[in-house]
């Protein structure tokens, strides 16, 4: 496995190692060992997968402490712009995003910390998303923010995406009191 940082701190592109043949292909997504070797010790317990059509927008969501969440997330079939943003207010880079294309075809996979937003846009039909948690989903403490925040200036490369109702109204960084 490759491991890649980001300028965001904490956050993590993993590579995993793929080992392909005529019967097809063999990867590890996940190895405890070796993320601990780079700092991801988290314990993750719980496991979420979406399929979306093309032009979907989910996010950008968090959970508040105390069921705040570090995520790996990874696509098993499609693409996605996946993207992140730092919500962490003591963090030198509060506010700033970063956005990581995820592939079925390049395997990566993106760790993300607690104290982030997250979101992602299906950039094919029938994109299958996944979502390794290192809590348990609690939807008293859900928290996002507004995908199209011109304060965040996210480019999402797509126009006119299928939102949910839920989330066109989501408050705006300005509007929010990060947990974090």
């Amino acid at each position: 496995m490759e491991f890649k940082r980001h300028q965001l701190e904490g956050v993590v592109e993993i590579f995993p190692k793929v080992f392909e043949d005529s019967r097809g292909v063999f990867l590890e997504t996940y190895t405890a060992r070796m993320f601990n070797e780079v700092g991801i010790t988290d314990n993750f317990v719980q496991d979420n997968q979406s399929i979306s059509k093309i032009g979907v927008l989910r996010g950008l969501h968090f959970q508040k402490p105390p069921y705040a969440q570090a995520k790996l997330v990874s696509v098993f079939y499609g693409r996605v712009l996946d993207v992140i943003v730092d919500i962490r207010q003591d963090s030198p880079t509060y506010g700033q995003h970063l956005t990581c294309e995820l592939t079925s075809e390049k395997h990566n996979i993106l760790y993300i910390p607690e104290g982030f937003a997250h979101g992602f846009v299906a950039l094919e039909e029938g994109t299958v998303f996944q979502y390794k948690c290192s809590n348990y989903y609690n939807k008293e403490s859900e928290g996002g923010l507004l995908w199209n925040d011109p304060a965040l200036g996210i480019e999402w490369d797509i126009e006119n995406p299928l939102v949910s109702e839920k989330d066109e109204i989501l408050p705006t960084l300005a509007q929010i009191e990060s947990p974090f």
